[in-house]
C-alpha cells in the first residue's frame, strides 16, 4: 500500500497520488492500443483520438455516478465538491463502461461510421487500461478484499488501516490483484488471439463483455462488505450488473453472428 507516489515542494506542497498516476497510465495504455489498431484496420486514427476523449469523459463520469449512487451517496449530499475528488480513488469500472458505451454508441452513429467494427477497435483499450487502473487501487488500499483465513499464501496484510471492516494487520483478500490479473489476461486472449480469428463484427466486444462480467461476478465473492449494496439479500449490485452484462454480451454475440450469416460473408 503506498498512496502517495512523491510530493513536489512547490505551491504548498503538491501531492501526487499512485492511484492517480496509475489510472492515467491505464488510459494512455489504452489510447496507444486504440489509435494502432485504427491504423491496422485502416480507420482513422485522428479519428478515433477524437472519440476517445469522449469516451475517457463519459467513463470517468459513469464510474463516479455509480460510485456515488451505489457507495457514498450520503457524503455527495453533505460535501457535494467531494463528487470531483476522483484522484483518491471512488471509480467504479462498471457505471465507466455504460457511460463509455452509451457516449461512443451516439458518437460512431453521429460521425456515420461502421459501428461494430469501431466498438470492436477500442474494446482492446478497455481491459488493458483497467488492469493498470486496478493496481492504482491496491496501491491506494481502496476496493480490498474481506478477512482471509489464517494461512492463506496470496492474502495481502496492508500496513495502514484502509478500513474499519479490515484493521491493520489483518490478512485481506487480494481482490485489487485477483481483477488486475484477471483483465491482464483477458486482454492478451482478446488481443492475440481472438483478434486473429475474429468471424464478425461485434465479437471482440460480446466475449469480453461475458468474460469480464464473470471475472467480475467472482472477484465480489471475496470483496470487503461494508460499504457495498446487496439486492434481495443474494447478490452485491455489482455482480446484478454482471448478471446484466452476460445477458447484454449473448445477445451482441448472437444477434451480429445471425446478420453475418444472412449477409452471407
Amino acid at each position: 500500500m503506498h498512496p502517495i507516489l512523491f510530493k513536489i515542494p512547490l505551491f504548498g506542497g503538491l501531492t501526487i497520488f499512485t492511484y492517480g498516476v496509475l489510472v492515467a497510465t491505464g488510459f494512455l495504455a489504452g489510447i496507444y492500443v486504440v489509435t494502432r489498431e485504427a491504423r491496422r484496420v485502416g480507420e482513422d486514427p485522428a479519428k478515433a483520438l477524437d472519440l476517445l476523449f469522449w469516451v475517457i469523459v463519459a467513463a470517468i463520469i459513469g464510474s463516479r455516478v455509480y460510485y456515488v449512487l451505489t457507495i457514498e451517496f450520503d457524503t455527495i449530499l453533505s460535501d457535494p465538491l467531494s463528487f470531483f475528488k476522483i484522484w483518491r480513488g471512488g471509480l467504479v469500472f462498471q457505471g465507466g463502461v455504460i457511460g463509455a458505451f452509451i457516449v461512443g454508441f451516439w458518437w460512431i452513429r453521429k460521425h456515420k461510421l461502421p459501428l461494430w467494427k469501431w466498438i470492436d477497435m477500442f474494446t482492446f483499450g478497455i481491459p488493458l487500461g483497467h488492469a493498470i487502473g486496478r493496481l492504482g487501487c491496491f496501491m491506494a488500499g481502496c476496493c480490498h478484499g474481506r478477512p482471509a483465513p489464517n494461512g492463506c499464501w496470496w492474502a495481502v496484510t496492508f500496513p495502514d488501516n484502509v478500513s474499519s471492516f479490515a484493521p491493520p494487520g489483518i490478512p485481506l483478500y487480494p481482490t485489487q490483484l485477483m481483477e488486475s490479473f484477471g483483465e491482464f489476461a483477458i486482454f492478451a486472449f482478446l488481443y492475440f488471439v481472438l483478434r486473429k480469428r475474429k468471424t464478425f463484427e461485434g465479437e471482440i466486444m460480446s466475449v469480453y463483455l461475458f468474460l469480464y462480467a464473470i471475472l467480475r461476478f467472482v472477484v465480489e465473492m471475496y470483496r470487503g462488505g461494508e460499504t457495498r449494496t446487496f439486492i434481495f439479500g443474494w447478490f452485491s449490485a455489482a455482480q446484478l450488473v454482471s448478471i446484466i452484462m452476460v445477458a447484454f454480451a449473448a445477445f451482441i454475440w448472437i444477434n451480429n453472428r445471425n446478420r453475418y450469416r444472412l449477409e452471407g460473408r
